[in-house]
């Protein structure tokens, strides 16, 4: 019999639904919401580090040369200590900017003053937010990509006053001035005064003038961060402290259809993530507890998410050192190489890139070298499979101990997070980086974490057991066939409850009853299964279901997850209603590989010339109706091998040159697809496919 990694708590199984799955080191005592009982808030955790750990790195970065611009070939640190007076002296500052400019103004029902950030990740961002910490404010993060229209709509939304970004940020937030009557404050965390501090590049003595008579013309009060940490140092104000069920953040969900969501999450949500990363076993490698000076982290997923800002609560509650990167992925290997992390959080889209590379210059490699990295890759894989581990002592000193000076040399830990990994990349990954590769599930409603695979589990395919913070169950979905009593293993809706649990939207009591039971369990709208290791493996999705004309329920994620596993499709949009009886698609192809591919099919070469050939190509190519329906052929024969009912086929696809993207509206910032807007923009093209479709049933007039 396998051994469950899991807990099953005996007696929580019930009609419709499995029993309650834990973390082992909880059992049937109760959820953990912290690691000491003195500690219950973010607040407590960041002044028990200061306290702790006072001389070790906290926050380091890569000065920029005023100018030129370039980035320093170092990272220069800032200590607990300092960060912590550095909060102390912002806090009382804000305080007393908030006093004077925006009294007694608190969001709805909230009873606490909110704080704006808009700014890419720096350690500013993280010394804001602590600094709001100390006077029970809570943060709301505004998006580096947001459009203008959900900037406004977040700041009146949660009445924001006092906002603090990057100085690039300034000019648009003055010119929706007028639309945010709320925003009273703008405080700079790049220097407005070059007799205090460098002007950042591209920054002038003019400009700045500039944007302060524009500031004073909108009513605006325009400060830089020294001016305001001057400010607490001359009005000194004792520390407010939060309280676990008061307001941590606020995080607005990047929704795929109208204005985004509010997710309210309190001190202890956070904390109970922050903690339950050590609770279980997350900042342990190779079956030791590493102390602090060896955990080091780089920061480049955004902050403004719940997944980046999760993984630098753990970095703070375990004490270790976070690095940031320098603004721009494509000087982020440079920034790992200089700082050499032990720890990195990743997300899939990332992980692909860097894998990409290795299996170029290894098995794909021609000549000897491939020889040897196919070998190489072959008998680790073998050994990761029998339960061997990651590492080779011939393999790893002549190949693999190269590929891990990719990321520094000194990785310990990857994490996979935010999106579904390929198991195949994930496994090569382990074998390649030397180290623990673990895939992770959460979502903002839980404070980003929900259940991890643990250490020496290498068993790829499923997303582990939960943190110690809260418990998982499967709730049937029988419009899905999705049973808690399959006798392959109990399917179903994933269902979250316990301490990082969410308290709720903000002004939206409707949206928080569908997702938020009496009981407290949330409905994450995943579908799961429950394996034989106790381990959950996410299997399909719920909230975009839709019914076909003859009554059959689609989930077009499952659907478009299963058609891009196909080597000529980068992305795919699969489209239907009540009203149509089949499916149609949008097929965006893999640049690279569809090209000649498609001229194959025509006897053809692959086109080649233009500003952006590969999409010329494309677009040229998916023009021809026998290429469309190659491709179609091609698609139909991916379903079938996934198991696709035959009405869960597309029928008909337009083939599309320009990738889906957050700039082009249609993805969300966390790269889910937008369907509205997907609709919106294809809607033509929809119709089209369907008249083409219509036509080829028509029968045929008898002469």
């Amino acid at each position: 019999m396998t051994q469950s990694l899991a807990y099953r708590l005996p007696g929580s199984e019930g009609q419709g639904h499995t029993a309650a799955y834990r973390d082992p080191v909880v059992g049937d005592g109760p959820l953990i919401a912290s690691g000491r009982p003195d500690v219950r808030t973010l607040y407590d955790t960041f002044q028990s580090a200061v306290k702790t750990y006072p001389k070790l790195p906290y926050l380091g970065h890569r000065p920029v040369d005023p100018q030129t611009g370039a980035h320093a070939n170092n990272y220069v640190w800032q200590t607990y200590e300092q960060v912590g007076q550095r909060t102390n002296n912002l806090g009382a500052g804000l305080m007393k900017l908030w006093k004077n400019h925006t009294p007694q103004t608190y969001p709805e029902d909230l009873g606490q003053i909110s704080l704006g950030i808009y700014a890419p990740n720096r350690p500013e961002w993280v010394i804001t937010e602590m600094a709001g910490f100390c006077y029970n404010m809570f943060s709301v993060a505004l998006y580096d990509t947001l459009g203008p229209q959900t900037v406004e709509f977040v700041i009146n939304h949660s009445e924001i006053s006092v906002l603090v970004c990057s100085v690039d940020k300034i000019p648009a937030l003055l010119r929706l001035a007028d639309k945010v009557p709320v925003l009273k404050v703008i405080v700079s965390m790049d220097s407005l005064d070059e007799s205090v501090a460098p002007l950042r590049p591209g920054l002038s003595v003019s400009s700045v003038n500039v944007l302060k008579q524009w500031a004073a013309d909108k009513g605006v009060h325009l400060y830089d961060l020294y001016e305001v940490e001057h400010l607490g140092v001359t009005n000194v104000t004792a520390h407010m402290p939060p309280g676990p069920e008061d307001l941590c953040t606020i995080c607005y969900t990047s929704g795929t259809t109208g204005d985004p969501k509010g997710a309210l999450l309190t001190h202890r949500n956070y904390t109970a993530a922050a903690w339950g990363a050590q609770i279980s076993g997350l900042t342990s490698f190779q079956g030791q507890q590493h102390p602090p000076e060896d955990l080091v982290t780089i920061s480049y997923l955004p902050l403004a998410h719940c997944y980046e800002r999760a993984c630098e609560y753990q970095n703070l509650a375990a004490g270790g050192s976070i690095g940031f990167y320098s603004g721009s992925l494509d000087l982020l290997m440079e920034d790992i190489a200089l700082l050499k992390p032990t720890v990195f959080p990743s997300v899939p889209r990332l992980l692909n890139r860097i894998y990409d590379r290795i299996v170029a210059s290894t098995i794909n490699a021609p000549g000897l070298t491939g020889m040897l990295a196919r070998r190489a890759v072959a008998d680790k894989l073998a050994n990761l499979r029998a339960g061997k581990g990651y590492t080779h002592a011939f393999w790893d000193r002549l190949l693999f101990n190269k590929i891990r000076k990719v990321l520094g040399g000194n990785l310990k830990l990857v994490v996979s997070g935010s999106a579904p990994i390929e198991p195949e990349i994930l496994d090569f990954l382990r074998i390649a980086f030397c180290c623990e590769v673990r895939e992770g599930y959460g979502q903002t409603e839980t404070a980003a974490i929900t259940s991890i695979t643990r250490e020496n589990d290498h068993k790829s395919g499923h997303v582990g057991v939960a943190f110690s913070s809260l418990e998982i169950r499967l709730v049937d979905v029988p419009e899905m066939s999705y049973l808690s009593t399959d006798k392959g293993g109990p399917r179903g809706e994933v269902c979250l409850r316990g301490e990082n649990v969410f308290k709720g939207y903000y002004k939206a009591p409707e949206k928080t009853r569908e997702v938020l039971d009496s009981e407290g369990w949330l409905y994450s709208g995943d579908i799961g299964m429950i394996l034989p290791n106790g381990c959950l493996k996410i299997i399909d999705r719920k909230k975009n279901i839709f019914k076909l004309a003859q009554g059959e329920y689609i989930a077009p994620e499952k659907i478009e997850n299963v058609y891009t596993q196909h080597m000529l499709v980068e992305q795919m949009y699969v489209h239907g209603d009540s009203l149509q009886s089949q499916l149609v698609g949008v097929v965006v192809p893999d640049a690279e590989a569809f090209p000649p591919w498609a001229a194959s099919v025509l006897g053809e070469s692959a086109p080649r010339g233009g500003s952006n050939p590969a999409n010329q190509a494309v677009a040229e190519l998916g023009k021809h109706p026998k290429v469309r329906a190659a491709l179609l052929r091609e698609l139909h024969k991916v379903g079938k091998r996934s198991g696709l009912h035959s009405f869960e086929q597309v029928k008909a696809i337009y083939i599309e040159s320009e990738p889906f993207s957050i700039d082009n509206g249609l993805l969300t910032p966390t790269l889910k697809l937008k369907r509205q807007e997907a609709i919106k923009v294809y809607g033509e093209r929809i119709a089209a496919l369907y008249a083409e479709l219509s036509q080829q049933a028509a029968p045929k007039a008898k002469l």
